[in-house]
């Protein structure tokens, strides 16, 4: 199975072209993309991509995309692509959480916590329990503000991780330890993402959307609509 994966949540980004199989997974290519500049670069950098692996956009079997949390502009970007490559080509899309699959790059089973910064001294926290196979047995997503966090894990058995150089250095100065992790880039997402297309967990694009946890600023700062 040829896949395309997609992730355009942060500050920048990556795309990835990938085979996989029952005996296999052989990333083909792993592309970054500049932040603020994803409109610009992802279908050209895709063609390009294809062009190495004498390949055709028709050749592509499934599409993943990072489906949040993270950046309003740079998910819109990174699932309306993916959705319209979908829903021309008539193949399916399976969409992956951002902290599922930093929770995954912890390579951690049990009772697995990765924060991500979200800004505004808050955090995105994904909850997750990973059973001895690595599958997924509980995942709870959350916005949770710095201090609430810190001290709800005071105690806590958790494994904490962070990629975020700022969520840890927050939790030196709580007495909270949160260990390093590497922020997930496109071809983890296409490795989760094989997995969930093998499975049948697809959504249509026409209904997929993503996942930001708390609302744009225009939802937070509009005004009220007046009641007739």
């Amino acid at each position: 199975m040829l896949l395309l994966a997609i992730d355009t949540s942060g500050k920048n980004g990556t795309l990835a072209l990938a085979r996989a199989s029952e005996s296999g997974f052989d990333v083909l290519e792993l592309v970054p993309l500049a932040g603020r500049m994803y409109s610009a670069q992802l279908i050209p950098e895709l063609q390009n991509a294809l062009a190495r692996q004498n390949l055709a956009k028709s050749d592509i079997d499934g599409y993943v995309v990072a489906s949040g949390p993270g950046s309003f502009t740079g998910l819109r970007v990174g699932l309306s692509t993916g959705k319209a490559l979908s829903e021309v080509l008539h193949k399916p899309i399976a969409a992956v959480s951002v902290l599922e699959a930093a929770a995954r790059m912890t390579a951690c089973s049990g009772h697995v916590i990765v924060t991500l910064d979200a800004g505004r001294k808050q955090m995105f926290v994904g909850d997750h329990e990973f059973s001895v196979e690595f599958k997924i047995k509980r995942a709870q997503e959350s916005l949770v503000g710095y201090e609430e966090f810190f001290d709800s894990v005071h105690g806590s058995r958790a494994k904490l991780f962070s990629p975020d150089a700022i969520v840890r250095e927050a939790a030196n100065t709580h007495s909270v330890t949160i260990a390093a992790c590497l922020a997930p880039e496109a071809d983890t997402f296409a490795r989760i993402g094989y997995q969930k297309l093998r499975a049948g967990e697809t959504t249509p694009a026409e209904t997929l959307e993503a996942n930001y946890i708390r609302a744009s600023d225009a939802e937070l700062f509009s005004l009220p609509k007046l009641m007739p």
